[in-house]
């Protein structure tokens, strides 16, 4: 089987499932709890505004869900941990932080400090995550709009100084939730497939570098033989 033979097999076989670990971080009481009920309700077509509550109770510690998103051929289970905003969590919350490949920085709307602790969310992805993980920044609780603190602009502002695509949000209408979570997945899995190939590739051409270089050999095995 030639090099070109063993990448096409093997691309094809990443048309199978692939599992991403996402975090959901911010102050307490951002949403997102909320959020990730919203995107699995959204993708199941089952949230409807009246069948909203807004009596969800602060996350302790981590919890988890999971959903599974087709993207082309490609599907896409994802793992979603929502981690307590509350400071005395953060030694907890720490760990959870390796092995993600995504995180999605939280903040209210109608919160102004939720909006300024982003610097502080983002230190920690600094100081915890993979320098490769993907970040995108999310401004929820749009919907209630008589109580904004925060301008759509000063989001938009804030991700292009972070480099990261922005989403303003409502966990209760369903407004973006499904386009930013989709979102971080395909970056997610662009970048993976990316370098899954990079490793296939090299692998590859070592491969085909030693059976070049073990014909050569018995070629000249053959040669001394004859003389």
């Amino acid at each position: 089987m030639n090099s070109n033979s063993d990448q096409q097999d093997f691309f094809y076989n990443l048309r199978s499932h692939f599992l991403f670990k996402v975090l959901l971080i911010g102050n307490s009481g951002v949403g997102k709890s909320c959020t990730a009920y919203a995107l699995f309700c959204t993708i199941s077509h089952n949230l409807k505004e009246n069948q909203f509550t807004n009596n969800f109770y602060n996350t302790i510690g981590v919890d988890f869900k999971t959903k599974t998103i087709a993207l082309g051929e490609h599907n896409v289970k994802l793992q979603i941990w929502d981690t307590a905003g509350q400071d005395r969590f953060r030694t907890i919350t720490c760990s959870y932080y390796r092995g993600a490949q995504g995180i999605i920085i939280v903040y209210d709307i109608t919160d102004r400090e939720s909006f300024e602790n982003v610097k502080t969310w983002m230190a920690e992805i600094d100081k915890y995550a993979s320098e490769s993980v993907n970040r995108l920044l999310v401004g929820n609780k749009a919907d209630i709009t008589e109580r904004r603190e925060v301008s759509y602009e000063e989001g938009l502002e804030l991700s292009r100084l972070y480099q990261i695509p922005f989403y303003e949000t409502s966990a209760k209408s369903s407004t973006n939730i499904e386009a930013a979570f989709t979102h971080i997945t395909k970056n997610i899995l662009n970048r993976e497939l990316h370098n899954t190939r990079a490793v296939v590739r090299k692998t590859s051409n070592l491969r085909l570098q030693n059976r070049q270089q073990q014909q050569q050999q018995e070629k000249k095995k053959q040669e001394d033989l004859c003389c």
